[in-house]
């Protein structure tokens, strides 16, 4: 399994893009306005992980299946059916009629191609949601057939992460895939691009082609705009502006519930905010040291005085809104006196350790939180400010001791997260913690071969268990989408998979 490269979803947060009104253009009544300080750097839906691009990929590439946003169920997409061979190995899938924005029909062949990119192209950012996969072939132009090494129970789910949208084999062989994907993709989702001006904002227009009839229900174009400033993004909102805010800062949320033509939702999410430690040096190598920082968190107060009381405490290593997390767990407590016991158990009493945090409010938060109370039971902590760059290097090399930060899941299927977020042997390094125990790889595995949903619970119970009180990370709060809407919209939301629902959505009268 490739490293996750959840990388760039910090850093997408952290690039500055337009922070004055001024360096907009007029906006167009006829327009669905989003702002967001995340940007979109490419339309090629295999080569970047950002949020951003994430949030731009499902409107224009289709998948072999969606994800239902009311009930979270998969459905058919551009596979109308699908069978499963007996032993689990062989997934057949059964494409409707359907075309590309250009006219043409997408094939099997179009499918194969897209999916090959993502598994074995040098410049896939994510190929490991397909990493079970033996072979893909087309049977016939309608027909796709998925060889697997060992039954796999996420796949399906898998097949709907929003790197896995169907390009044009035609379009991107014929122009190569940096011009395909520079200014006018060929796609297969609900929208096409009219323009993208990049760093500024990418203009999308329905799809005429789009295989769901009826869809997109309006025929506006739909604006995302990259406004970095977030006292500038609630400017444009409340003056009408702008029909959705992106990222509301958790200072904001109070002020725009009272706003009266503003809907401002906390959406459900997969996003863990988390303590990273470093399990290759002292003082965390040490099992017992980690545990003691563990014990001096009191998350329940970091969560209140960070997120106002909008975020959950945490309990497990694991996202809380994904399947089989275990919600009865009871996690570390918040324990002074038994922190500072196993400290000085560890024989790490007065060790230096060095915090990375970069410039965000949150991430300044957490790292000031975390040295207040570390240092109450006798650790030496230290604040060494990076940017965001050099914040990725050197956890990836382990050249550090602590760091706060989050993740989300793509899927609700908890197997990307353990993979992503506790394997030692999964490609991720465990989130660059090096945090490695061979039964928890072992039952990462076995979770992801067990087909009763049962039984799985209590694989992925005992991983929670196991790695939660061995101190893999320290989890710290589950936080939604804080999102802010116009009223003038219905049906449009963010997914926990931050998918806009933009094809569901109508512009109020």
């Amino acid at each position: 399994m490739g490293n996750f490269r959840k990388i760039s979803l910090i850093t997408a947060g952290l690039v500055a893009a337009i922070a004055g009104l001024g360096a907009l253009p007029a906006f167009s009544a006829d327009a669905i306005r989003i702002v967001s300080p995340y940007q979109t750097t490419t339309l090629d839906p295999m080569r970047s992980a950002a949020a951003g691009n994430i949030e731009t990929y499902g409107q224009l590439y289709s998948r072999l299946l969606l994800r239902n946003p009311s009930t979270g169920a998969l459905e058919p997409g551009l596979a109308q059916s699908w069978d499963i061979s007996a032993d689990g190995l062989t997934y057949t899938f059964h494409l409707r009629d359907a075309l590309f924005s250009d006219g043409s029909p997408i094939t099997a062949s179009d499918v194969v191609f897209s999916l090959e990119r993502i598994r074995g192209d040098k410049q896939s950012a994510y190929p490991a949601p397909l990493g079970a996969v033996e072979s893909m072939s087309a049977a016939d132009p309608k027909t796709v057939v998925v060889k697997l090494k060992s039954p796999f129970a996420p796949f399906l789910g898998n097949l709907e992460i929003w790197n896995m949208g169907i390009v044009s084999k035609a379009d991107v062989e014929k122009r190569g895939p940096e011009k395909a994907f520079s200014t006018e993709p060929v796609t297969s989702g609900p929208y096409a691009v009219k323009e993208w001006k990049p760093n500024e904002m990418l203009v999308l227009q329905p799809n005429a082609h789009y295989w769901r009839q009826g869809y997109p229900k309006s025929d506006a174009t739909v604006e995302l705009r990259e406004v970095a400033s977030p006292e500038t993004r609630v400017a444009m909102l409340k003056s009408g502006e702008a029909d959705v805010m992106r990222a509301v800062q958790w200072a904001q949320i109070d002020d725009l519930k009272t706003a009266e033509k503003i809907d401002m939702r906390l959406e459900p999410s997969t996003t863990i905010y988390i303590t990273l430690l470093n399990s290759k040096r002292e003082p965390f190598s040490n099992m017992m040291a980690r545990q003691a920082a563990a014990y001096a968190i009191d998350n329940k107060a970091m969560a209140a005085a960070i997120t106002r009381g909008y975020a959950q405490p945490a309990n497990t290593t694991l996202p809380g809104s994904i399947d089989f997390h275990d919600k009865d767990y009871p996690g570390i407590p918040h324990d002074v006196a038994k922190a500072k016991q196993l400290l000085a158990e560890s024989g790490m009493v007065g060790r230096e350790v060095k915090i990375l945090a970069t410039s965000g409010a949150t991430e300044q938060q957490m790292a000031l939180l975390l040295q207040a109370q570390w240092q109450a039971i006798g650790l030496k902590p230290v604040i060494v400010n990076v940017d965001s760059g050099a914040w990725w290097d050197a956890t990836g090399k382990g050249d550090y001791d602590a760091a706060a930060n989050w993740w989300y899941n793509e899927t609700p299927d908890p197997d990307l997260a353990v993979r992503w977020a506790v394997c030692g042997s999964c490609g991720s390094n465990s989130y660059n913690t090096f945090y490695s125990n061979p039964k928890v790889d072992e039952l990462v595995e076995q979770g992801t071969k067990e087909g009763d949903p049962a039984k799985r619970a209590e694989i992925y119970k005992e991983i929670q268990r196991i790695t939660t009180e061995e101190v893999a990370q320290i989890p710290l709060y589950y936080a939604p989408n804080a999102v802010a809407y116009s009223k003038r919209l219905e049906g449009i939301k963010l997914t926990p998979s931050l998918q806009w629902t933009l094809e569901e959505t109508t512009i109020a009268k």
